[in-house]
């Protein structure tokens, strides 16, 4: 009877041994899942947010660089074609209404794709080239880096062909005369061109840009260059140091230390060196 009851108890007790081990081993493997599905859960997530991130930034720069109206536009560019009147005594009022009409205040495709503001076409051009619709299907036009680069060629455009030399007869805020020669020396072929042209000068006032860069007495501002490292600039009115800055292709900090000023604040008549 004894050993029959030590058999029994031996056989529970094995049992109850075994019961325990394969409760313990199941849980400890479903833990270990767990832990696993959580960690691969939240590397997914970290992946996918910073891709989103990088897509608004991208998006964002992408629209910093049109201009939201034709004010923002004239804003934008005001000061280059007032650089480029002083360069090469086309009004800058002349270079910023061509500038709106052509390029739809700078969101037309070949402003936005090429950076081409006067519907410029390629003529010989050995640069870079696009395609785009005008009088005839696919015509070439010319493409550039950068605006500026666009405002400058349109200068030299004007300045290097025989057919507008007569517009640099006329006097230099003659903006009429100067809208009227473009279409008369084939520039354009709509026949309300020049009406176009003055009327944005005078609805936005173009007309104030020729007489910053005139001054008060009419005339363009005078330049001196010193030595092959300095040039002496008359400030006329509408000079700011930043403006100063843009046109020589220095700094305003620059110009204030060579300068000596201790403000931004500038007198028509006085004389700045300009580092080169």
């Amino acid at each position: 009877m004894a050993s029959n009851r030590i058999e029994i108890n031996l056989k529970y007790l094995i049992l109850a041994l075994t019961m325990v081990a394969f409760s313990c081993g199941p849980k400890k493997g479903i833990v270990t899942k767990k832990k696993q599905q959580k960690e691969k859960t939240e590397t997914v997530e970290i992946v996918e947010t910073e891709k989103t991130d990088k897509i608004e930034i991208t998006e964002k720069e992408v629209e910093v660089k049109l201009p939201s109206s034709t004010a923002s536009y004239i804003e934008m560019y005001a000061e280059i074609a007032k650089e480029e009147m002083s360069r090469y005594k086309i009004p800058a009022s002349i270079t910023l209404a061509q500038g709106i009409l052509e390029s739809a205040s700078g969101k037309g495709r070949l402003a936005v794709e090429a950076n081409n503001h006067f519907g410029i076409k390629c003529h010989g051009w050995t640069g870079a080239k696009i395609y785009h619709d005008d009088d005839r299907s696919q015509e070439c036009f010319r493409k550039y880096r950068e605006a500026k680069s666009s405002y400058e060629d349109h200068s030299k455009f004007l300045t290097e062909r025989g057919r507008y030399a007569d517009l640099f007869k006329l006097k230099p805020d003659d903006y009429k005369g100067w809208a009227r020669g473009l279409k008369k020396a084939g520039y354009a072929t709509d026949r309300k061109y020049p009406d176009k042209l003055i009327g944005l000068i005078e609805r936005y006032k173009l007309y104030e840009y020729d007489q910053q860069v005139l001054g008060s007495k009419g005339e363009t501002m005078k330049i001196v260059r010193v030595n092959s490292g300095t040039t002496i600039h008359i400030v006329s009115k509408g000079d700011t140091l930043y403006s100063l800055s843009k046109r020589y292709n220095t700094t305003v900090d620059a110009i204030k230390s060579m300068n000596n000023l201790s403000s931004n604040v500038l007198a028509v008549g006085q004389e700045l060196k300009i580092p080169n």
